[in-house]
Formats: structure tokens, sequence, C-alpha cells
């Protein structure tokens, strides 16, 4: 029996496994809820044969049935994408959520000048792409595979019913809600009152909380580009060597191979405090 959190609309068939077309859709489709959309041309590929298996490890989806992982599966649209290619852009008519199956993608903007600002990395078991969804807006930021990603969207009507029939996904939304208000205000509040080496402080030390942690020692591997990091903190990519290269005479950073080491993670950690006036 069909799961009530889905749509009541038949399940599109899964094509037979065959070499995956390329995923083109044109610019002035109308959109609807039941409607997936990708507004600029795409060379992403379509995979065939998709399973609830992948869904398992979505952190949204925690609390869904086998059943009703089969069943969401088979109602997503499930493309691989490229490093480097976009998913979708700023100011798009597409208004899917997407679920990071695996590897990684950006959320970003650029201004009229060229200037790249990132908002945050979208890693595996993760999602992006509730609030076009839920209000119906144009995205207000490009997102892009850092790393080969494959993702499966689900139309907002999907997402909405899922939203209405388990309380508890809808409580989860809610929550990461509020993590993105806060992060981004806080983000706000370190552009608007931080120098540029305090906000590079700041963006090292967060990324040392996904990293190898030993004693004081902390390894971010591989080690983050300088224009990522630029992107990140809204600089250049010369001031960011800059100032990582006065954080290594300091002895707090250190580039090993391809990691960057943080010598001494209680310092970092007391910059970063003092900085916000923390300490």
């Amino acid at each position: 029996m069909a799961s009530p959190c889905l749509d009541r609309k038949p399940a599109r068939p899964i094509p037979a496994p065959g070499p995956a077309p390329a995923h083109t859709v044109t610019p002035d489709l109308e959109v609807g809820d039941d409607t997936h959309v990708v507004v600029e041309r795409s060379t992403a590929t379509t995979r065939e044969g998709p399973s609830g298996f992948g869904l398992r490890k979505i952190a949204l989806l925690a609390g869904l049935e086998h059943q009703e992982l089969d069943e969401l599966a088979a109602r997503c649209a499930w493309r691989t994408y490229r490093a480097g290619q976009t998913v979708i852009s700023r100011e798009s008519r597409d208004r899917d959520v997407y679920l990071v199956v695996s590897g990684t993608v950006r959320v970003t903007t650029y201004a009229m000048s060229g200037r790249q600002t990132t908002f945050r990395d979208v890693g595996e078991g993760d999602s992006f792409g509730e609030l076009a969804a839920i209000d119906g807006n144009p995205r207000s930021a490009d997102v892009v595979a850092t790393y080969e990603a494959l993702l499966a969207s689900m139309t907002p009507g999907v997402f909405r019913n899922l939203l209405r029939d388990k309380p508890a996904l809808a409580e989860r939304v809610l929550a990461r809600m509020c993590g993105l208000v806060r992060q981004l205000s806080e983000r706000l509040l370190d552009l608007s009152t931080l120098d540029v080496r305090s906000r590079l402080i700041a963006e090292l030390l967060e990324r040392t909380r996904a990293s190898r942690t030993a004693g004081n020692v902390a390894i971010i591997d591989p080690a983050p580009k300088h224009a990522d990091l630029a992107s990140q903190v809204s600089t250049y990519r010369e001031q960011v060597t800059r100032e990582l290269s006065a954080l290594a005479k300091l002895g707090i950073l250190e580039r090993t191979g391809r990691a960057l080491v943080v010598r001494d993670l209680a310092r970092l950690t007391r910059l970063a405090a003092a900085a916000r006036g923390r300490a």
C-alpha cells in the first residue's frame, strides 16, 4: 500500500538500465508542484534504477520506513553532477528540494564585480533547497558541485506532503531553518564587525570541528584552497595568503603535504574568542 506521506499520483516508471542520457530541459517550461525544472541547460547525467537505499543516509528523512524511502526514491529525479558543474542558479525558477546522496556542493553567489561569496558547503546526507519549495520564491543563491555529487531531487508537492503527513520531519525542517538563520546571523555579525584576519581565524576554527584532532592539534585534510577561503570570508585570495603566512610565522599553522595542520588549536580558539569579544 502506498505511503500516506507521498503524492497520491502513481510513481513514474523506472527506465531499464542503459546509457545515462544527458539531461536537458528548456528554460520556458512552466513550473508546477509536481514538475522538476532545471532552468539552464545541464550536462548532468540521469541515474537509472533509483533505490531507497541511497536515501537512508539523508538526515532529513530519518525515521521513514524502508518502503516509504523506496516510494520516495521513485518520485525523485536522480542526477550526477561533475565537480564545478552548476546544480541550480540564483533567481532560477527551479523549486525542488535536493538530497545529497554522495559528494559535496557549495551554496554561493557572485557580486556584479565578480567577487564570490560562499554561504556554506553541503555534504553527503544533507539537503538544500527547502526555502524555495516552501515559499515559491526564486532561488537566493547558486549551488555548484565541488566534488562529483549524486543528488536526488523531489518536487515541492512531494516535499509539502512529507511535511504534512510526517510531523517529526516537519519539526526537523523547522529546527534546520532556525539553525540556518542563526548561522547566517553569526556570519553577518562577523562580516560587519571583524577584520579579515579575525574572519579567517573564525573560519579555520569552524573547519577544525569537522577535522581530525589529537590533543592541541587539528588536521584539515585536504587543505582548503586560498580562493575558497577568500569566498568564505568575503575577501581576496592574496589577502588570505598573507594572513595564513602570518599565522604560520606565529606557529599556529603549518602546511604539511596536502593538509593544513593547526599546531596550536587552543591559541586559535582564544584568538577567535577575543575577536568576537568572548575572551
